[in-house]
């Protein structure tokens, strides 16, 4: 239900048109306990001002619900994949808004690894970019919707985080036929999946007269992807004590990025 809310609004707030897609994806379902006493728009907005702001959440401001309940819906619609069909949801829209299938045929894989604060699990050393903490892996489509994300340790290798995304890519894509990745996937790996897997693994290498940066043909739509997390000051770091709270604050953030992304579009339509 659309409302207004009596507080000051913050950027990160969702907009009418924006909950109007989402709420349908965390309305309380029938037999779910006890009625909710608190506004889920609202939690919603609590848990994007956390990811954008980089806040703590006792930090989160006290015109939010309590930060404890924010925090306890946060991790029950992460674990029960909320974030994942939302995510499926605006994917397909976007995909037929600028006139491509609902599903991906191609895609995008790359990874970041990024520090991590406090003891939280899965923490090691990378030791090519000299970082102690985590891993982002992800696969992106050809218009850099994000289709899966998986967070590791940092001293896993790009081919182990690979091979881990290409088996979940291949149960829940069944349409894909190629993914172009770096030098970093190079091997054993490409051989692996063509053998047993329904796609190809195509590598995608620098000119051999390149000197310094140069932009990659496909890579660059991943590295995009990536770079368009910067701004979502949550990310900066890996501040979360599981991977999987770590996967769902990459997920919340493409999940902003594509209601930006789909809603003028759909109005224009």
């Amino acid at each position: 239900m659309l409302h207004s809310i009596d507080r000051k609004p913050y950027k990160s707030d969702l907009t009418d048109e924006e909950w109007l897609l989402i709420a349908p994806l965390v309305a309380q379902k029938p037999g779910q306990g006890r009625k909710r006493t608190i506004s889920t728009r609202e939690v919603v907005n609590a848990i994007l001002y956390l990811n954008k702001t980089g806040c703590q959440w006792e930090a989160l401001p006290h015109d939010f619900p309590q930060y404890k309940l924010v925090n306890y819906y946060y991790l029950e619609w992460t674990r029960s994949g909320v974030w994942d069909v939302a995510l499926d949801m605006l994917r397909e829209l976007a995909r037929v808004i600028a006139g491509k299938a609902p599903e991906p045929t191609a895609a995008i894989m790359d990874s970041q690894s990024v520090k991590t604060t406090g003891h939280g699990e899965e923490r090691g050393y990378d030791a090519g970019k000299q970082v102690k903490g985590r891993k982002r892996h992800i696969i992106v489509d050809t218009l850099g919707c994000l289709l899966l994300v998986l967070v590791t340790s940092a001293s896993i290798q790009d081919r182990d985080g690979g091979l881990d995304l290409c088996v979940e890519l291949q149960q829940k894509f069944a349409n894909i036929k190629k993914i172009w990745a770096d030098q970093s996937y190079a091997g054993e790996l490409v051989d692996f999946i063509r053998q047993y897997f329904s796609f190809d693994l195509d590598i995608v290498k620098g000119s051999v007269n390149q000197h310094g940066f140069q932009v990659q043909p496909k890579r660059w739509i991943v590295e995009r992807a990536f770079g368009w997390l910067n701004p979502f000051r949550r990310l900066s770091k890996d501040y979360e004590n599981t991977v999987e709270s770590s996967e769902g604050m990459v997920k919340i953030a493409h999940v902003r990025l594509m209601l930006r992304r789909v809603i003028p579009a759909l109005y224009a339509l």
